[in-house]
């Protein structure tokens, strides 16, 4: 039983660090459009101003309530699935 707990530990804890990075990763595609969106619309306004910056963070207050950021939930859903179908066919067939 010591090694189940040990075994779901260490997979809370990998998971965590891959949404993280995940996370991470995807805020950073977000905003890289938004900043190209920035330079399409204002090409006589290049370079990290702050009016800019200001468009970035306004448009990435949305962003944890889209699609994209809610499935990223599945990291913690969908490995716990797989581990307790494999402990059942294991166990159980």
């Amino acid at each position: 039983m010591a090694a189940f707990f040990r075994l779901i530990l260490f997979l809370l804890i990998a998971q965590t660090v891959f949404y993280l990075l995940l996370r991470v990763y995807l805020r950073s595609l977000r905003t890289e459009r938004l900043e190209d969106i920035w330079d399409e619309r204002h090409p006589a306004m290049p370079g990290n101003t702050p009016a800019r910056r200001a468009f970035v963070r306004r448009s990435m207050i949305g962003f944890d309530r889209t699609l994209r950021s809610r499935l990223l939930l599945l990291v913690f859903v969908l490995p716990n699935l797989a581990v307790a179908g494999i402990i059942y066919w294991v166990n159980w067939q």
